[in-house]
């Protein structure tokens, strides 16, 4: 009796953690992303959360960092990449999910706190817990 109680609490526990974890599925745009699951990356005196939303999917990343602007943090764990053009870094890519204009109409929208920033991820000095949101449109 005392092993079926284990084994039905270990089952549990570990349904619970699988829940926990979010999770998106391979699909559509994920297909190609680095990451499906939100993570966590640095050490540092201010952490950030990053929501990355493409599709009907979302996944947050928290980046503990002292870096200045979220640009800086986010090309610090390779999280973005893009070119660096006359109004700063354009993003093209973000957890290796492509949004490029020129090839299919889409881009990454920035956003703090849901609504859009008036400045790229380059020129956004961050602040211990801020949330921002990173959304492929």
């Amino acid at each position: 009796m005392k092993r079926i109680v284990s084994l039905t609490l270990v089952v549990l526990m570990i349904c619970a953690l699988l829940v926990s974890c979010n999770t998106v599925e391979k699909t559509g745009a994920w297909e190609n992303a680095t990451y499906r699951r939100d993570m966590e990356f640095g050490e540092g005196a201010k952490t950030v959360e990053v929501e990355v939303k493409a599709e009907d999917q979302s996944i947050t990343f928290t980046i503990h960092t002292d870096k200045e602007t979220l640009g800086a943090a986010l090309l610090e764990h390779e999280l973005i990449a893009g070119e660096e053009s006359q109004f700063g870094l354009y993003v093209k890519f973000v957890n290796g999910i492509e949004a490029d204009y020129d090839k299919d109409g889409t881009y990454w929208g920035f956003y703090k706190n849901g609504e859009m920033m008036m400045v790229g991820v380059d020129g956004a000095v961050i602040a211990d817990g801020e949330h921002y949101e990173l959304v492929k449109e």
